[in-house]
């Protein structure tokens, strides 16, 4: 009897296999993009959804300036202890009196400095990855993240950031790939919403225009 079922129910699979059902939704597979393209420029879109999401962002016509806009946010902070694990951005911010590059130092610290993959103009998010100097902890240990980005590394979607990665690290993709998107927020506790539970509690992107060198 036992037998007899099993038999059925594999017949019906077979006969179902052999006339396979349409697509429900054929329009939905396929390369068109989901979203709407955007009507304004990559930086505007991303500093508002950054910006909308508790983030904070300044846009620097220069590294110049970077440095300028960066010594006046020390100024009014009054951060001391700075990490950064990244020489190219050590040197971007100018001689500063106490930056530490020793991982001994990044639990104490003030402050973290990271470079990133990309920008996700769409969603808002920097995209980092364990392949990047920084490593897995730089950008989620620190009270603050600071993450110096460049206009050329803005895309509009998540999928164009990750095809980005594909095509720079070919077989060697990262063994983690990260999207921040504002500081760590949780609602997990009777559903009040509260900053810096899992990682930053603030979020600062410093973004320089490199489109016109």
């Amino acid at each position: 009897m036992i037998r007899s079922a099993k038999d059925t129910i594999l017949k019906k699979i077979r006969e179902a296999l052999s006339q396979p059902t349409p697509i429900p939704f054929p329009k939905s597979e396929g390369q068109s993009l989901v979203f709407q393209p955007l009507h304004q420029e990559l930086e505007i879109e991303f500093a508002e959804r950054f910006t909308t999401l508790q983030g904070q962002f300044a846009f620097c016509l220069s590294r110049k300036e970077l440095v300028s806009q960066f010594n006046a946010l020390l100024a009014k902070t009054g951060w001391q202890k700075i990490y950064c694990q990244e020489p190219e951005l050590t040197l971007l911010i100018g001689q500063q009196p106490d930056i530490s590059n020793n991982p001994a130092d990044l639990a104490s610290c003030d402050v973290a400095i990271t470079s990133c993959e990309y920008l996700v103009a769409r969603t808002g998010s920097i995209v980092m990855s364990a392949a990047q100097l920084s490593g897995r902890k730089t950008s989620v240990y620190a009270p603050v993240h600071v993450c110096i980005a460049y206009a050329s590394q803005l895309v509009f979607d998540i999928k164009d950031a990750l095809e980005g990665i594909k095509e720079r690290y070919g077989n060697t993709i990262p063994s983690l790939i990260t999207f921040a998107t504002g500081p760590s927020r949780t609602a997990d506790i009777e559903k009040t919403l509260v900053v810096g539970v899992h990682g930053p509690k603030e979020v600062f992107v410093f973004l320089i225009d490199d489109t016109s060198e």
